[in-house]
């Protein structure tokens, strides 16, 4: 299309921004409860069209409350719009005088809609040889478009003049009345042709021409829709007078009542103090508000100052500009730290689309470089692909270190726009983690913490709910401050987090050579994942379904009726008041317990409970797995990715979720078969790698008890082997019950088990439980002096350390109420074995990933579920890869007992095992 001319004639449909800047921002309210959210997005819209095209002339125009003629023709006309909500009419008035203020003409007409009287204003300025700019989100105006009237749909930022208008609805302006009148218009409740849809009306009006040639052809048009064409042909004269613009409203002829006034600052500054917009109302203090300067000059959002963290006074910025990129690139160019966080569309990593980046280089200054805000008014921003490219070479600059605060999700993003984030150097979220791992580590929650600061939440700025907004439809008057701050505060918990880790050498060494290597390992990791056989699973999910149905049936059957199955009441019914059966354990409240492990203690004496157990368990695997997850296999890669938490337990462990792959049940057969379905693409195979027994293990290490080291160093059965020394039987004799019994020792005892609860594991009393305890101790004394030592210490120093000297804090030790430290006792046993594990597993990942890349090897690491790791790796590398996988998680960490790795290799998980 043609340029627009220089300051053109603007009319803007205020009612049709009105409504949706309400649904389209976030429920923005003041500290007293009066809504702002609509108001906000409609001034936004307007200085945006002040600062684009420098009209000067302009009105605002809205409906007025009163009907108009198209109610007294059409009774339903716009019968179905609810009733304005109170938070929406409650910003009508102060709206009102806001535009007012800015010295915007504001015309409201009794009994005319908004529409006419643009449609009014319109005609009449080209009559007068003006070009008009009408600003809507209105299709309806389409109509009036010629080569001096154009529409702005300025949420989009889409002109439509006749061309677009085409391209758009596939028929010309002159048209559209026609074609509006053939489909109708809901948000009017005007009902047009049933079963007429832009397609149909579009193939007629091509046919015939117009609506008047397509009513004379009526008999002409055959089908279903034909019909309903001539049983409603007699009202289309009607829908045509409804959906047209009247463009000879009674106005006064006058042109200066349209010039743009100087505005009221005071009034401004009143109704922004009341509003509590006040970044607005600084810049009218600062003699800078973009309403006035609008009218001579673009304008720039850039300083947010005068806000204060921690009585620091902060300089934030928003770069809109390339003098002020540049100046930003410059700062990056000679920094040799700097914070770098990205604001993005999703939480989802592969499809997430980046929206912009906050970088600081000195604690207190930062600066926001919006790249994809598309909300209402949003002001223009420089390309997203050309600053990557200008930010590239101190991006991939390894030697130009960043910190970050969950620097993975920022490596994925900038992966998603091809640039390699290299130089990665911190993370404040782990930096948190070592230093307390039993904490919280979200940036909210460590800036409270560490910096007694409050920052501002997402919430806040994008709103709750239904209603919230993804990040590009922020306004950047809320947008800029948040991701600036993000940037500001990683940079300062870093400062403030760092030192503390550089006095504890254990914890340091921790974060330097496990957690931050561990990021980009992870990294790729996530991103390759791991390719699903949907078909398999939705046939795996009917057999589930099929075998849940027959559950229902001998359940209900047992219970003599039918009952919901996921109603814990209804179940209470049936177990307790209807069969009688015993009651095991009672809630809070005081009812009786339908949880599992009281469903399994039930079942170890009645049929109804086991099925129930069972139904339960099917139920999960199908709404967890089968169903779930070809759902969630990503677009563009044809796999499921799922995010390791790094930040998550207390022991160090990594945690699997969206989707969690680290609970597929194994024992059970259709647990099993979920793991069928992870495969290896054709000419690959999937390994899979696991520890064996490496707690136990990590166990004989620490204790160095005799006899644990020895059953290992032989390559003994563990479970045989204390088997044999609890019962006082040779290897020989033990029997398979016995075994059993000696793993239940072997692992309880290791995780704090008491001898109540071992006898309530093996179903025996609990003065046999005491004395398999007492003699297992006699034949493993080591043990004991290890746990009752690290019980003493973990009291006195209120933690306990792995191998490689990662700390766990069990502030519980010291609490009154015994249950909370017995806990806590329980977990200081079992977290020095859980955690050296943990380390174990990674630092066996950071080996593995750097073998892989150095050797360009066409083997990736798809998985990590706890002791074992899996790979996906060309077929013809198999019996050289192995090998190396096994020695390098058998020798990652050097222990007195050595590792013990089994590998298996298949066409899919389960067969690797």
């Amino acid at each position: 299309m043609s340029p627009i001319p220089k300051s053109p004639f603007i009319l803007v449909d205020g009612s049709s921004y009105l409504f949706r800047a309400y649904h389209a921002l976030p429920p923005l309210t003041t500290s007293k409860g009066q809504a702002t959210g609509a108001i906000f997005g409609v001034i936004n819209m307007l200085k945006k069209l002040l600062t684009e095209y420098a009209p000067k002339q302009m009105a605002v125009i809205f409906d007025s409350k009163e009907k108009n003629f198209r109610h007294a023709l059409y009774q339903p006309y716009k019968a179905n719009r609810v009733i304005m909500p109170d938070e929406l009419q409650s910003q009508i008035a102060p709206l009102h005088a806001m535009i007012k203020a800015m010295g915007f003409p504001l015309i409201v007409i009794p009994g005319v809609e908004a529409d006419d009287v643009i449609g009014t204003l319109a005609r009449k300025a080209k009559a007068k040889g003006l070009f008009t700019l009408i600003s809507t989100g209105d299709k309806d105006f389409a109509q009036l478009v010629d080569d001096q009237i154009v529409l702005i749909n300025t949420m989009s930022n889409v002109i439509y003049d006749r061309d677009q208008v085409i391209k758009k609805f596939e028929v010309p302006p002159e048209r559209m009345i026609d074609y509006l009148s053939l489909i109708g218009d809901s948000v009017d409740n005007i009902p047009g042709i049933p079963k007429v849809g832009p397609k149909t009306a579009v193939k007629w009006l091509e046919t015939y021409g117009s609506l008047d040639n397509i009513i004379a052809h009526a008999k002409d048009i055959s089908g279903k829709v034909g019909d309903y064409l001539r049983e409603n042909i007699s009202l289309l004269p009607l829908y045509q007078e409804l959906v047209t613009i009247k463009t000879d409203v009674t106005i006064e002829d006058n042109p200066e009542q349209f010039d743009l006034r100087e505005p009221d600052t005071s009034a401004l500054s009143t109704l922004f103090t009341e509003l509590e917009f006040k970044s607005w109302l600084k810049e009218i203090d600062k003699g800078t508000n973009t309403i006035i300067e609008a009218r001579t000059e673009t304008p720039e959002i850039t300083k947010m100052s005068e806000i204060s963290i921690s009585a620091n006074p902060i300089d934030y910025e928003i770069i809109l500009t390339l003098s002020q990129f540049e100046a930003w690139l410059k700062r990056l160019q000679n920094a040799n730290l700097f914070s770098v966080d990205t604001e993005t569309t999703s939480l989802n990593y592969m499809a997430a689309e980046m929206v912009g980046i906050s970088f600081s280089v000195k604690p207190g200054q930062a600066a926001y470089i919006p790249l994809a805000h598309d909300y209402m008014g949003a002001p223009e921003q420089l390309p997203r692909q050309w600053v990557l490219e200008q930010l590239r070479p101190i991006l991939e600059d390894h030697q130009k270190l960043k910190v970050g605060h969950n620097l993975k999700y920022d490596i994925e993003i900038f992966a998603n726009h091809n640039i390699h984030l290299q130089g990665v150097g911190f993370d404040t979220m782990l930096e948190s983690y070592v230093l307390g791992s039993t904490e919280r580590h979200n940036m909210d929650k460590v800036a409270e913490r560490e910096l007694q600061h409050k920052t501002i939440t997402f919430e806040e700025v994008a709103g709750k709910g239904a209603k919230q907004l993804p990040f590009n439809q922020v306004p950047l008057e809320m947008a800029g401050p948040y991701a600036a701050e993000d940037a500001d505060i990683t940079l300062r918990l870093h400062h403030a987090l760092w030192p503390k880790l550089c006095h504890l050498e254990k914890q340091k060494k921790v974060f330097e050579t496990i957690e931050m290597p561990l990021v980009s390992v992870l990294a790729r990791m996530e991103r390759t994942g791991v390719l699903i056989d949907a078909q398999q699973l939705s046939e795996q999910s009917t057999e589930l379904q099929k075998r849940m149905q027959a559950l229902e049936k001998e359940i209900f059957a047992l219970a003599g009726q039918d009952f919901n199955l996921n109603s814990p009441k209804q179940l209470q019914e049936i177990l307790f008041t209807k069969l009688g059966l015993p009651i095991i354990e009672k809630t809070p409240t005081g009812q009786p317990s339908t949880s599992e492990p009281t469903l399994q203690e039930l079942a170890l004496h009645f049929p109804l409970p086991s099925l129930i157990l069972e139904y339960r368990s099917l139920s999960k695997l199908k709404s967890t797995y089968t169903d779930k997850l070809p759902e969630q296999i990503q677009p563009k890669t044809g796999r499921v990715h799922t995010s390791y938490q790094q930040a998550i337990t207390a022991t160090g462990r990594l945690s699997s979720t969206d989707p969690n792959l680290q609970n597929i049940p194994i024992r059970s057969q259709e647990g099993r078969k979920i793991r069928t379905a992870f495969i290896a693409p054709p000419g690959y195979k999937i390994i899979a790698a696991d520890y064996s027994q490496i707690e136990l293990r990590i166990m004989a290490h620490l204790s160095q008890d005799k006899g644990l080291l020895q059953a290992f160093t032989h390559n003994e059965d563990i479970h045989v082997s204390t088997a044999s020394a609890v019962f006082g039987v040779s290897v020989e004799e033990v029997s398979s019950e016995q075994r059993r019994r000696a793993k239940a020792v072997n692992f309880g005892l290791m995780y704090g088990m008491s001898a109540f609860g071992l006898a309530k594991q093996l179903g025996v009393d609990r003065k046999e439980a005491e004395t398999m305890v007492e003699q297992y101790f006699a034949c493993f004394p080591s043990v004991k002096a290890f746990m009752e030592k690290t019980r003493l210490e973990a009291s006195e120093l209120g933690y306990v350390e792995t191998v490689m000297g990662r700390r766990l804090y069990l502030p519980d030790l010291k609490s009154k109420n015994m249950g909370l430290k017995r806990a806590a006792e329980r977990a200081a046993i079992n977290a020095p074995m859980q955690g050296t594990n943990a380390d174990i597993i990674k630092l066996a990942m950071i080996q593995l990933d750097k073998w892989i890349l150095d050797n360009h090897l066409d083997l990736k690491m798809i998985m990590q579920v706890h002791d074992e790791l899996v790979f996906e790796v060309k077929d013809t590398l198999i019996e050289t890869v192995i090998p190396v996988i096994k020695s390098t998680m058998e020798n990652a960490i050097p222990l007195s007992v050595k590792l013990q790795v089994e590998v298996g290799v298949g066409n899919n998980w389960e067969e690797a095992h």
